[in-house]
């Protein structure tokens, strides 16, 4: 395998992302490789506990290692081995590891931060663990950074926007993030270990912080960064932060860099206004987007046409997208 880890992320309620899931785990070599799931949220429930609509139950199969909360665990409907039960407690109770010693249903609550899934992850890989498959919740698309998953298969659809011409455009803003270049492997060492605040590193190649400032400080000068080479924002990158930067003269040769994709929250108005002003947006980590996957049809019922969205956000994102549900059935 390419890839030692897989994010499967969801960009709105009923997306698609546990059927996505589901295509997958069914197809993973588990008799070859060993291979471990979890979620970020809960999932496996046949009803969303939000829209009060059908769902697809998560079905393991043998030899799947798994990470569930300990209330999960106790409703698991397959034969398991238990393997370790972490220290750490989530709000369903402790995060159990176990393997499945049959094929069968479960309910995935795993790890509910983007650490402690990293801490969960590592454990794994050390274990022997060739493949983690890691479900994500809503709007935790934490669990596709980079710094947690290697690879990752983004689910959109109606639900994300019902008008196909606003879906296409929205879901190709997520995409062009994703794929956004790395900043240069001098710069990735110098800014790796900053996690806090906004930086710059000059001419010179010497780093510089400036005081008190984040992107969402409101009153942020850039007063005597003539000589700025990079200009580096370590948390949050929003709008009016970018604006700032796109409409300052001295920063008009700058390389702005983010940790990962995650960290941005622009809107796609304002990420064309500054891309269309030369402006260079890097980032420290990437993670490979594999696919994307479609689900037409709205939760209200709604239902776009599944073939024309296909073609045309594949072509509008240069990579294979797919209607997994209607796969199935053919």
């Amino acid at each position: 395998m390419r890839y030692d880890s897989l994010s499967i992320v969801g960009l709105e309620k009923n997306t698609g992302k546990t059927e996505c899931l589901k295509y997958v785990l069914d197809r993973l070599p588990v008799q070859s490789k060993r291979i471990a799931v979890t979620s970020i949220g809960i999932d496996g429930e046949t009803i969303d506990q939000v829209t009060r609509t059908q769902k697809p139950e998560i079905v393991l199969r043998e030899g799947m290692y798994f990470g569930t909360s300990e209330m999960h665990y106790r409703q698991r409907r397959l034969v398991s081995e238990l393997i370790d039960v972490s220290d750490e407690n989530t709000s369903l109770g402790r995060v159990v590891t176990a393997r499945a010693l049959t094929g069968g249903k479960i309910l995935l609550s795993g790890p509910s931060s983007a650490s402690s899934l990293k801490r969960w992850m590592d454990e794994m890989h050390r274990s022997g663990i060739e493949l983690v498959v890691i479900d994500g919740a809503l709007s935790r698309m934490s669990s596709a950074s980079p710094a947690v998953s290697q690879s990752m298969i983004l689910a959109t659809g109606a639900a994300y926007s019902a008008n196909m011409n606003t879906l296409v455009s929205k879901t190709a803003h997520i995409v062009e993030l994703v794929n956004l270049d790395l900043t240069s492997d001098e710069n990735i060492k110098k800014l790796m270990p900053l996690d806090k605040g906004v930086w710059f590193i000059d001419k010179q190649g010497c780093l510089n912080g400036l005081d008190a400032v984040t992107s969402l400080s409101r009153d942020i000068h850039f007063e005597g960064m003539e000589d700025c080479e990079n200009l580096y924002v370590a948390g949050a990158l929003v709008d009016g932060f970018l604006e700032k930067v796109r409409k300052n003269k001295s920063l008009k040769q700058a390389e702005l860099v983010v940790r990962d994709f995650t960290k941005v929250f622009v809107t796609p108005q304002q990420f064309r206004l500054f891309l269309k002003g030369g402006g260079r947006l890097h980032v420290l980590q990437r993670s490979k987007l594999l696919a994307v996957t479609v689900n037409p049809t709205s939760p209200s019922g709604y239902v776009l046409d599944s073939d024309t969205l296909c073609g045309r956000l594949s072509e509008a994102i240069g990579l294979p997208v797919y209607d997994l549900l209607k796969n199935n059935q053919q």
